[in-house]
C-alpha cells in the first residue's frame, strides 16, 4: 500500500487490550482467538448472514459511537497552517484583481517550504495549471515575483483536459510521477468543465467540486480552484461566488479575495473552511513585485494549549529511540495520566490526527498473536 493510500484508509481499532477491531475498519487483524482453530459452524453462520445483511441493497452502513471512539483516523493534514489543509478550496475574485499572483506565490511557497505571512508551510511538490496564461507570461509573472530563485519542485502547464473528460487521468498520472505533491492549482474552474445546458445548476456545480474533492482525499493533497465573483453585491459576501451555492456547500474550504477600488493595492481575504477558523486577512501588494503582504488579521488564529497526555507519550520516542511498542496497559502505566488503558486507547483514537502533526509521533494500535500491542514510531518527515 503507498503512502498516499494508507490515507485513505482506517486505522485500525484501538480500544482496550484484547478489544476487537470494529467491522467497517480496513487493515484489521484477526484476533488471536480466531487463529489457533477454526471457528465455531454458528460463528460461520453468523459471518454468512452478516455479509448477506450488507449486500442487500437496503442496507444503510453505521457506525455506533463506540466504534467511533475505537477507530484512529487520520486527520486532515496542513498544506499551510490556518489556510490550506487537505481537500477541495475555491478562491474566488472579481477578474483582474490579482488572484493569478496570489496563487503563484501560494504555489511558490508550498514548492520551497518557505513560510507565509506567519503561517508554517508543508513543502512538496505543487502543479499550477495556469489555464488562462502561456509559458512566456508564466515566466514573465514568476521572474518579476522571485527572481532568478527558481524551485524545482513547482511545475506549469497551460492546457488540460476537461473535469470528467480526461483530467482525471492526467492528474491521476502527475501523482504517479510526483508522490510528494501536497497543491494543485487550477485557475481557472471554467476552463476545466464542461459547456452545457447543466452547466450552472446547483447539481452541476456540486458535481464538479465534487470530484475535485474526491480526487483530493484519495491523494491526501489541496486542489485549489480559482474561480470569479459576480458583480452584483449579497447580503452574505460569499453569495458573490459566480455559479450556485452548490460550489460553496461541496468545497472543503473557500477564499474570498476582494478589492473596494481595483487599481487599489489593498484587498481582503475571507477564509471559511470545514477544518480551520473562520478568518479575514487584510493584504498589501508590493507595486514592484506584485507580491501579497500581511498587514492585519481580523480574528487570530486560535492555538491549542498544550496536551500534558500526548506530550508524555510523544516523550517516549526520539530520533535517538524511534520506536516504542507495548500493550495499552503497559502505555497507560508508563505515561501515568491517570486513565486506564481503555480511556487512553480512546482519548489517542481522537486525538492521534494532532500527536502526528503537532508532536511527530505515528500512533497505532493492532491486534497480534500476543495480544493488543500499540507501537509508537518518531516521524521526523511530518515536521
Amino acid at each position: 500500500m503507498t503512502e498516499n493510500e494508507k490515507t485513505t484508509a482506517l486505522i485500525p481499532s484501538v480500544g482496550a487490550d484484547g478489544g476487537q477491531p470494529p467491522h467497517n475498519s480496513t487493515n484489521q487483524s484477526i484476533p488471536h482467538e480466531t487463529c489457533e482453530s477454526n471457528p465455531p459452524e454458528e460463528n460461520i453462520e453468523e459471518m454468512r448472514e452478516k455479509i448477506r445483511r450488507m449486500n442487500d441493497p437496503r442496507y444503510l452502513h453505521t457506525v455506533s459511537m463506540t466504534e467511533l471512539y475505537q477507530t484512529a483516523y487520520k486527520s486532515r493534514p496542513p498544506v499551510i497552517d490556518g489556510l490550506l489543509y487537505s481537500g477541495a478550496y475555491i478562491l474566488a475574485g472579481a477578474p483582474k484583481i490579482g488572484k493569478s499572483f496570489l496563487v503563484a506565490q501560494l504555489a511558490y511557497h508550498v514548492s520551497t517550504g518557505q513560510r507565509l505571512w506567519g503561517y508554517e508551510v508543508h513543502s512538496g511538490t505543487v502543479l499550477y495549471l495556469a489555464l488562462e496564461d502561456d509559458f512566456q507570461r508564466i515566466q514573465s509573472r514568476m521572474f518579476m515575483m522571485y527572481g532568478v530563485a527558481d524551485t524545482a519542485s513547482l511545475h506549469f502547464a497551460t492546457a488540460a483536459n476537461k473535469i470528467g473528460n480526461g483530467l482525471d487521468e492526467q492528474l491521476e498520472n502527475f501523482m504517479r510521477e510526483h508522490p510528494d505533491t501536497k497543491l494543485i492549482i487550477i485557475d481557472t474552474m471554467q476552463k476545466i468543465r464542461e459547456v452545457g445546458g447543466e452547466a450552472y445548476s446547483y447539481a452541476s456545480d456540486y458535481e464538479i467540486i465534487g470530484k475535485l474533492k474526491q480526487f483530493a482525499d484519495k491523494h491526501c493533497i489541496c486542489v485549489l480552484t480559482v474561480h470569479h465573483t459576480r458583480k452584483q453585491p449579497a447580503g452574505d459576501s460569499f453569495e458573490m461566488i459566480s455559479g450556485t451555492t452548490g460550489l460553496l456547500g461541496c468545497a472543503d474550504g473557500s477564499l474570498l479575495m476582494q478589492k473596494k477600488k481595483r487599481t487599489a493595492l489593498d484587498a481582503t481575504i475571507d477564509v471559511v473552511g470545514r477544518d480551520q477558523q473562520d478568518q479575514i486577512l487584510y493584504l498589501k501588494k508590493d507595486a514592484y513585485t506584485q507580491i501579497w503582504d500581511l498587514e492585519k488579521v481580523e480574528n487570530e488564529l486560535h492555538k491549542e494549549p498544550p496536551d500534558h497526555i500526548l506530550e508524555a507519550v510523544a516523550k517516549l520516542v526520539s530520533a535517538e529511540q524511534p520506536v516504542w511498542t507495548g500493550s495499552p496497559s503497559a502505555l497507560a502505566d508508563v505515561v501515568s495520566a491517570g486513565m486506564v488503558a481503555n480511556a487512553l486507547s480512546k482519548y489517542l483514537n481522537v486525538k492521534s490526527g494532532r500527536l502526528l502533526d503537532e508532536y511527530h509521533v505515528r500512533y497505532e494500535n493492532k491486534v497480534r498473536h500476543e495480544g493488543r500491542r500499540i507501537t509508537l514510531t518518531y516521524d521526523a518527515e511530518s515536521k
